[in-house]
């Protein structure tokens, strides 16, 4: 017996609006997390100056499609659980500089709680991830609103930086979250191996799992398994299939970023909004993800000063490796030099 028409259109519709209540509470909230983070981002700025004038300050609210993948994959996970819905990045030339911007954070205080903090470079993840994390409790200096919010700190070096960064690029291509441990073995296996060898540049705790590799072997076994997965020629190819389309060339405060991989010249559409647009801003970002759900591109709105900066702090929406690549030709060399020395 056929069912009638009339209640599976009702709950269709029922579960559609369902859907938009439920994408609408998760924009507004991510939202909240934009006035927090910014006063961050000014402390970062200002401590820095001392420590490394070049480095790299950047701001993001989580995407949509990266949030409801760690609520599905984290049990007892919740929005207000998550830890890094509003993340800052600061991003460094060198360890000296790393250890000196964690250790001000841990001798001078902020008036926010430190909830956690996550030291990936001493004890690096077997992924091959290396960073460090600071998650704060928000909490101004009078009552407010956003007092209670959850925000991340990163703190990385660009070596460090060009290797999560390459990651979530050909997570893009591959179309699998690389970074969130899924997607071809030979890939996960791969970049473990390098973020151990760029440990070794850096003079650094290499990955578990290669623990018992010399630096000479971690060197040796990365150039060839990059160069059997003809790893250069693939990540050099993703950022020349890319063209830019971006109204501006000033600075900025926000971007709304978009990453469309539909055709194959992918386009990445930059939207610059002024400081007072924040709301503005939110809005679009939101608007952006719905039709991206629908065609499978890439939205995000971050902070980094200029459009340089911008590519700097987020190369993977430009499909942009080359950074990594050059890292990974210090680790060829130095492997093609100590096989010749011996």
């Amino acid at each position: 017996m056929v069912e009638p028409l009339a209640p599976i259109l009702s709950q269709t519709m029922e579960a559609f609006d369902n859907w938009i209540h439920a994408f609408e509470v998760l924009a507004n909230w991510r939202a909240c997390h934009g006035y927090p983070i910014n006063t961050f981002q000014a402390t970062l700025r200002t401590r820095l100056k001392k420590i490394d004038a070049n480095a790299l300050v950047a701001q993001r609210l989580k995407r949509t499609p990266s949030i409801l993948n760690k609520l599905r994959r984290l049990k007892g996970m919740s929005l207000a659980r998550m830890q890094d819905i509003g993340g800052l990045r600061a991003v460094v030339d060198t360890m000296t500089s790393l250890r000196q911007l964690h250790e001000n954070y841990l001798t001078a205080p902020l008036s926010h709680e430190l909830v956690s903090q996550f030291d990936y470079v001493s004890k690096p993840k077997a992924s091959g991830y290396r960073s460090i994390h600071l998650v704060y409790r928000y909490k101004a200096r009078e009552p407010s609103a956003y007092d209670g919010f959850l925000l991340e700190l990163q703190l990385r070096t660009r070596v460090q930086h060009s290797w999560a960064t390459a990651v979530e690029t050909a997570g893009t291509f591959l179309e699998h979250s690389l970074k969130s441990n899924e997607g071809p073995e030979e890939w996960l296996k791969f970049f473990s191996l390098a973020g151990s060898a760029f440990a070794h540049l850096e003079g650094s705790e290499g990955v578990p799992g290669f623990e018992g590799l010399s630096t000479s072997q971690t060197y040796r076994r990365t150039a060839a398994e990059a160069k059997r997965l003809r790893i250069r020629d693939m990540l050099a190819g993703y950022s020349s299939a890319v063209r830019e389309i971006s109204p501006t060339t000033k600075r900025a405060a926000f971007y709304l970023v978009q990453l469309d991989l539909e055709e194959e010249q992918k386009t990445v559409l930059i939207t610059p909004f002024a400081r007072d647009q924040l709301e503005r801003a939110n809005q679009q970002y939101a608007e952006a993800e719905k039709q991206a759900s629908l065609k499978g591109a890439q939205v995000v709105l971050v902070s980094a000063g200029s459009i340089e900066s911008l590519k700097r702090a987020y190369p993977n929406y430009f499909l942009d490796t080359h950074e990594f690549l050059r890292n990974l030709g210090r680790v060829e060399r130095a492997a093609a030099y100590r096989f010749k020395k011996k």
